[in-house]
Order: C-alpha cells, then sequence, then structure tokens
C-alpha cells in the first residue's frame, strides 16, 4: 500500500469513527424528546407505559428517520455521480414530485389500499420523471452548472402543479399534503417497516460504487474500461426512484438531503463514491435526526414538521454551495 492510500483510508475510516461516536449517543439522546415524558428511569423502573412508548413510537420513529436520512443520501450521492452534476439529486430532478404523483394515481385511479402497491407505482413514476428529466439535458446543452438543477426544478414544480389540480378534483388534497410534507410524528410501529427495503437499496448502491464512479467519468471512460455504461446508470437510475419511492410513500417528501450532504462530504473527502458512501450516510441520517429533533423542541409540546426544518436548512446550504461555484469560476 502506497502512502497516499495509507492516509486516504486512515481519513476514511478517522470520519467514519467521528461520525459514528456523534451519531449514536444523539440518537439515542433523542429517544427522549418529544410531547409524551419518558426517560431512562422510567425504563430502569420497568414502567409499563413508557415501555409501550419507546417501543410503539419513539423507537420505530429513531429507526425511521435514520434509515430514511441513511437512504435519501445516498441516492443523492450516487444521482450526483452518474448525472455528472453537483446539484442534481431527487429533489431538483423531478424524482421526488414523480412519486408523489404516482402515489395520487395509486390512491385515486387505482383505489390502492397497499402500502406496497402504492410504493411500486409510485417508483414507476419516479423512474420515468427522472428518465424524461434526463432525456430533456441530452437535448440541450448549458454551459453553466447551476441551469441542470434549475430545469429539474421547473419540472418539479409542473409535475406538482399537475398533482395538485387532480387532487382537488379528486378531493385528496389533505392525503396530497401527508405526501409531501415529510413528518415522522406519525411513525408507529406497522407502519415504517417499508424503510428497511431502503436498507437493502443502501447496500446495492454500496457494492455498485466503483461502478458509479467509473460511469460519472463519461460514456467513453466506461465503455473503455468494459463498463456497459446504459445498464449502470439505469440501475443507478432505479437504486434512486426506490428510494425515493419508498420514502415518500412512509413518511413523505425530505427536500435538500440528497443534494446537500453529498456536496458537504465530497468535499471534504472527495468523489470517490465508494470511498465516501458510508459516511455520506451516516452524515444524512444525522442530518435528518437534527431537524427533527430541532423541530420537536422548538414549540415543545408541538412539532413542526421535519421537512420544514430540512427546507430552512438545506435551501441556504444549497445557496452557499451555489455562490461559492460561483466564485471558484470567477
Amino acid at each position: 500500500m502506497s502512502p497516499s492510500t495509507g492516509r486516504r483510508w486512515e481519513v476514511r475510516e478517522r470520519h467514519l469513527a467521528l461520525a459514528v461516536l456523534l451519531l449514536v449517543p444523539a440518537a439515542f439522546a433523542s429517544l427522549f424528546v418529544g410531547a409524551g415524558e419518558l426517560s431512562p428511569l422510567d425504563l430502569l423502573r420497568a414502567d409499563s407505559g413508557a415501555a409501550l412508548l419507546l417501543l410503539e413510537s419513539r423507537l420505530p420513529r429513531l429507526l425511521a428517520i435514520l434509515l430514511a436520512g441513511t437512504a435519501m443520501s445516498v441516492a443523492g450521492l450516487v444521482m450526483m455521480h452518474i448525472t455528472r452534476n453537483r446539484f442534481v439529486s431527487p429533489s431538483t430532478a423531478g424524482t421526488t414530485e414523480s412519486a408523489v404523483l404516482g402515489v395520487f394515481v395509486a390512491t385515486a385511479f387505482l383505489g390502492a389500499e397497499s402500502v406496497m402497491v402504492k410504493m411500486v407505482v409510485a417508483l414507476g413514476f419516479a423512474l420515468l420523471g427522472t428518465l424524461f428529466f434526463l432525456w430533456v439535458l441530452r437535448r440541450l446543452t448549458f454551459a453553466d452548472v447551476i441551469v441542470v438543477p434549475l430545469v429539474g426544478i421547473m419540472l418539479g414544480g409542473v409535475i406538482t402543479a399537475v398533482t395538485t389540480f387532480f387532487a382537488y378534483r379528486a378531493d385528496l388534497l389533505q392525503s396530497l399534503s401527508a405526501w409531501t410534507n415529510g413528518d415522522f410524528s406519525s411513525v408507529l410501529r406497522g407502519r415504517y417497516e417499508l424503510l428497511w427495503l431502503t436498507a437493502a437499496v443502501t447496500v446495492g448502491c454500496y457494492l455498485y460504487a466503483n461502478r458509479f464512479t467509473v460511469a460519472g467519468v463519461g460514456r467513453d471512460f466506461a465503455v473503455n474500461l468494459g463498463v456497459h455504461y446504459d445498464r449502470v446508470v439505469n440501475l443507478g437510475l432505479f437504486l434512486v426512484s426506490a428510494t425515493t419511492a419508498a420514502v415518500v410513500v412512509t413518511v413523505g417528501n425530505i427536500p435538500f438531503i440528497g443534494l446537500v450532504v453529498p456536496n458537504l462530504v465530497t468535499l471534504l473527502l472527495g468523489d470517490n463514491l465508494r470511498r465516501v458512501l458510508p459516511v455520506t450516510a451516516l452524515a444524512g441520517a444525522a442530518f435528518v435526526l437534527a431537524c427533527d429533533v430541532v423541530g420537536r423542541v422548538v414549540r415543545h409540546p408541538y412539532e413542526i414538521p421535519v421537512e420544514t426544518v430540512a427546507g430552512v436548512v438545506g435551501s441556504v446550504v444549497f445557496l452557499l454551495l451555489v455562490l461559492r461555484v460561483r466564485r471558484v469560476a470567477g
């Protein structure tokens, strides 16, 4: 192993250890934050009410937060690589809005009651929306990397307008709000387990990380190395769409996480996807956990949806990233 390789692995291990050391105690402490009174002493006294609250609400909520944060940040990292643009993520490519449209179609027109059916339909719509976004990009030439996510945001706005119109006609605006506004307050045992599928998707992203990295360099380079470019890109889009669909169906939309977290991590550790993916996953989980805890304590005993907190923080960081690109380009 060369000295440079050793240093690279040393940095990766140090950042992983730091992320775990910060995340584990924060996750444990979050179990005791909320409207319902719960403390470690209650659990030590074997209080049946405290145990019920922990097992039925707080623990499932924590697991949902960690799974959603991990999955969406990794999905953003993969999408950033395969589109070769730092500002493309499920939130800026129409993927999330397409998934919401899919959930609406499954509910309003197919009469779907099963969460799995909604997830499958949402996955199909998310994949179609993302493919359409990429089809538009291939037919347009942009000299500025900032224009690409703006096209995705405009596409997402059109899809959202269509969804809202039909939801109004079908008297499903309240349900639409639940899908578009990410919130963990309603997560209970038996209502979040679909998110475990995103853990399998995250593992798949890690296994194919090297191929995604090669595909991110470009079609010619990937083909010269024996990588089937189209197959790898389509697989990446499928994994991103599956993650987005599962999160939207279960907890709703959480904006900017797939954009902000991967950008911050890659700015610190580089663009090697396999090397930065574990840190990105842990950072995404920590980001969503922090936003959720802030939402719980700011107006205690009431809650601010995690979508609102993540939207405020993420939009500020997004603007700072854009200004940084402008400054570096200038």
